[in-house]
């Protein structure tokens, strides 16, 4: 049990949240109850909370000089991942709320009851705020009367203060009904305040070691309608959603545009005094318009247009896509996943694939081998599944780090051949490299090597032969970026040794300070470290 909330209480409450709603993501998504498809809920808050984990387990132990208290840091990693992963209406409004959380939790050194109280009054403050035209019924009103009662339990008690917001949280849940005629005609809850009460009964768990002492959400009385859009009219026809560079007053100007422009808009911040990053979501039909307010308001990327006329079923449905991806390791495997991919355990049989492959659902399924040893295993598996009347695309990926670039480029918004062909340039356009030891005496194009030899490999080929894991791992990463780069991903296996990754980050932010780096603990065997340039 926990008297305050550490930084290591943020990593399971973060961890423990995704894990809760992948578990439930098939039933939130069931409670979706508008008439056009927009993203599930429940698979837009997995997206979301996947970034913020991803952001957490990146740079989780390093403080800035100068900076916020440990759980302070922690929080705004959580929120900033959160708020560049977003997706869709309730993962946007989510980031919100993990931002105002962490604002105010950050500013105090210890989080005790009436801390998290306030840190909760702060989060559902943010979320009100970034929703131009907030409705009663929703997320928003869970996280309101989550926020009230941990005001009203009056203690310094963090256990008891977060029981109590937990419970209030769920009552609310119950209500919704009450207040959105949609989800009554549904006999359903409000998909996003069913997302927020898992986050806050796990909380709970991490707080008080015993799950949350009020009933669960019963599922819903007979099965949503089709699933639809998570909020807005049917009277506009496009979601265009961006991150945006932007300075607080003249976002305020393009809040005031977009607003004239259509419904469902959310702009949410990371909290910048001056220029920060902003994710902007609204429902149009002017898609133009949109953008261009945007541009008028600083440097839009990541810009995204859905037409929601042309919206297939999501993917694991029938007459869907799906990906599917082989991969070795755990992290590896949780980082494809959070993707929405099927993942395969490596040197998968023609058939284990093949049944991978029938079990997505889905009539049109992208491959992504990982290895060029898999790649003939897969392309006899596309063969097969056509009998079942599967289309299936392999793309050649050679190494998790270029499948990772193909999945963040997917768009099920395009046709299925310009999505494949799209994955495949990303990839393509990824160089990717591997670090490991040398099991043998062997002539490379780089020299003689023995066993125990440190060798850096691109694109299987030897570059590098070393007797230093870091050292070499260094040397690599320069030699790849001296042939260009503006983003790299850093993979750690197994058996790397503690400090690995964080020591070849460490020298590309002195060397190359304008390269981004993006790392995560991938968990591969035989080699510690997988490296991409982009």
């Amino acid at each position: 049990m926990l008297d305050t909330l550490d930084a290591a209480a943020v990593r399971r409450w973060c961890a423990g949240g995704l894990a809760a709603l992948r578990r439930h993501q098939g039933e939130i998504d069931d409670l979706n109850v508008y008439p056009v498809a927009d993203g599930d809920t429940g698979t837009n808050l997995v997206l979301t909370l996947t970034s913020a984990q991803q952001a957490l387990a990146m740079d989780l132990d390093t403080l800035p000089d100068g900076g916020p208290t440990a759980h302070g840091h922690a929080l705004r990693l959580m929120a900033r991942g959160a708020l560049l992963g977003a997706r869709g209406n309730s993962g946007v409004i989510l980031s919100q709320i993990l931002r105002g959380f962490a604002d105010a939790a950050a500013a105090v050194p210890a989080v005790r009851g009436r801390e998290l109280a306030a840190a909760l009054r702060a989060a559902t403050t943010a979320a009100y705020t970034a929703v131009a035209q907030p409705v009663e019924g929703t997320l928003l009103t869970v996280a309101a009367a989550a926020a009230r009662a941990a005001e009203a339990a009056d203690t310094d008690d963090l256990r008891a203060v977060a029981r109590a917001a937990a419970r209030a949280a769920a009552e609310a849940l119950a209500r919704t009904p009450q207040q959105l005629p949609a989800l009554a005609r549904a006999g359903v809850v409000d998909a996003g305040g069913r997302g927020m009460c898992l986050l806050l009964d796990v909380l709970v768990e991490v707080l008080t070691g015993q799950s949350a002492d009020h009933p669960a959400t019963p599922p819903p009385a007979r099965p949503a309608l089709t699933a639809l859009r998570e909020t807005g009219s049917e009277a506009y026809a496009y979601e265009v959603q961006f991150l945006l560079d932007a300075e607080p007053q003249a976002v305020a100007r393009m809040r005031e545009k977009l607003a004239a422009l259509g419904d469902s808009l959310v702009v949410v911040g990371d909290g910048a005094a001056s220029t920060g990053t902003w994710n902007v979501h609204v429902h149009v039909n002017d898609v133009g318009a949109a953008v261009e307010a945007g541009v008028e308001a600083g440097r839009p990327h990541r810009i995204s247009v859905t037409r929601f006329a042309d919206q297939v079923p999501p993917a694991g449905s029938p007459g869907g896509r799906a990906a599917v991806v082989v991969a070795a390791g755990t992290g590896i495997a949780e980082l494809f996943a959070g993707e929405g991919a099927t993942v395969v355990p490596a040197n998968p049989s023609t058939g284990e694939l093949l049944r991978a492959i029938r079990d997505t659902g889905a009539a049109r399924v992208v491959v992504l081998p990982n290895d060029p040893d898999t790649q003939a295993v897969a392309s006899a598996a596309a063969k097969e599944a056509h009998a079942f009347g599967i289309r299936v695309s392999v793309v050649p990926t050679r190494s998790p780090v270029q499948a990772l670039a193909a999945l963040a480029v997917r768009d099920p918004g395009r046709r299925f051949e310009d999505d494949v062909i799209a994955m495949a340039e990303a990839a393509g356009a990824c160089r990717s490299a591997e670090v490991c030891q040398a099991s043998r005496e062997a002539l490379t194009v780089a020299g003689p090597c023995r066993p125990g030899d440190v060798l850096a490999m691109v694109e299987g080929e030897v570059h590098l032969i070393g007797d230093d894991l870091v050292g070499t791992s260094v040397a690599l990463v320069d030699r790849m970026l001296g042939g260009g780069g503006e983003l790299v991903t850093l993979l750690s296996g197994a058996e790397a040794p503690a400090g690995l990754a964080d020591a070849v980050r460490a020298h590309i932010a002195r060397r190359w300070p304008f390269v981004e780096v993006q790392m995560f603990p991938g968990g591969q065997p035989h080699h510690p470290l997988l490296v991409g340039v982009e």
